[in-house]
């Protein structure tokens, strides 16, 4: 089976899936109530975020509810939701998944949240992000020292108390589910860490490109999740390795679109500027490939880029010489190599036919997506 962008599955669709949506309101349902404990906790220890005289307070949980509430593509709680039915997931076990997948959400806000202040992202879902927000506060108000310091605090305190909410939801399951979830944390934490140091360090290779985007993206998005609900159901170990096989291509994938919208996506439709990976000289693949293929001519361009040196012009000339030089075309390439090597991964799963379709249209949609 052949992979071809116009074969592809709406990401919307699969949410809208009877048995998916469910489990999505069941999620939002919880989240909600995770929310409503954390005010309760506010109130108890005496919250004087409301008190007179505080123009610059922040409604640490009104913060967290805002970004909880908008939503992104989901496809944690989806690909959990997968692995558990995949593992024969029953009633008895649907409560321990809606926590993962809430869980998942969570971590997903914390990542976000994290990944805008590292990058100086301005704009998150269409929106501007929480340091953004805060310092533009601290500034209107004139707030005592520096306001980009002021918003990046604000976000990362948002951002940890979204992990620590995360990690006590994945912590009540049994024990092989707190172990995989805090694989899946250590792993997005060290791929963050690497994309940091190699940056500022201009590396550039792509075996270490390959595992930033693995371990930062795909694993946390497609592999882990998919484990986590097969193993809320009680999956042997055989069958977690399986998921994680097919996984890795998906997640892989994943990350290579996320890649390819960060250069050539429309910000309309991504709810991000295009073009921030190349300003900030990221170490992705598309620009380890861009170091082999792109002419002399256009050297200059990436030099500028590895001295921090270009401007929204630039980008677009870079981002124009790489389509040019056929770097997009090589990406494409290998999300159809990817898409459909993933295929051939299903013939391990043993599945029926739906269940068969189903991921592959997962697959395709996560590959193809353009947002």
């Amino acid at each position: 089976m052949t992979s071809t962008e116009p074969s592809t599955v709406s990401l919307a669709v699969l949410r809208d899936d009877p048995d998916a949506r469910p489990l999505l309101d069941e999620v939002d349902a919880l989240l909600e109530d995770v929310i409503g404990q954390l005010r309760g906790i506010l109130l108890e220890v005496g919250d004087p975020s409301s008190g007179p005289g505080r123009p610059l307070a922040v409604d640490l949980v009104g913060e967290l509810a805002e970004r909880v509430r908008h939503h992104g593509k989901r496809l944690r709680p989806l690909f959990a939701r997968w692995g558990w039915s995949l593992a024969g997931g029953d009633h008895a076990t649907r409560p321990a998944l809606v926590e993962v997948a809430a869980a998942l959400e969570l971590l997903q806000l914390f990542a976000l949240v994290q990944d805008d202040v590292m990058d100086r992202s301005a704009e998150r879902r269409g929106r501007p992000t929480l340091h953004v927000v805060t310092a533009a506060r601290h500034r209107a108000h004139g707030g005592l020292g520096d306001a980009d310091l002021y918003g990046d605090s604000v976000a990362v305190l948002v951002a940890d108390l979204a992990l620590s909410e995360a990690t006590l939801l994945a912590s009540r399951g049994e024990a092989r589910v707190a172990r995989a979830w805090r694989v899946m944390a250590t792993e997005l934490v060290e791929g963050q860490l690497l994309d940091v140091t190699h940056t500022a360090g201009r590396g550039r290779d792509l075996e270490t490109s390959r595992r930033i985007a693995r371990l930062k993206s795909g694993r946390y998005t497609i592999t882990r999740p998919l484990q986590l609900g097969a193993l809320v159901a009680g999956a042997d170990t055989d069958l977690v390795t399986r998921l994680g096989a097919w996984g890795d291509l998906v997640g892989d994938a994943f990350a290579l679109r996320d890649d390819v919208l960060g250069v050539w996506g429309d910000p309309h439709v991504t709810g991000k500027p295009a073009g921030d990976d190349l300003l900030a000289g990221k170490p992705t693949v598309l620009l380890v490939w861009a170091e082999e293929m792109l002419p002399a001519a256009d050297r200059p361009l990436l030099e500028a880029c590895d001295a921090g040196r270009v401007d929204d012009g630039a980008v677009a000339a870079l981002r124009d010489a790489m389509e040019a030089a056929g770097v997009r075309r090589r990406a494409e390439d290998e999300l159809a190599d990817l898409v459909d090597r993933s295929h051939a991964a299903l013939d391990d799963l043993g599945l029926d036919p739906s269940a068969r379709e189903a991921l592959a249209g997962l697959a395709e949609a996560v590959a193809w997506r353009s947002v």
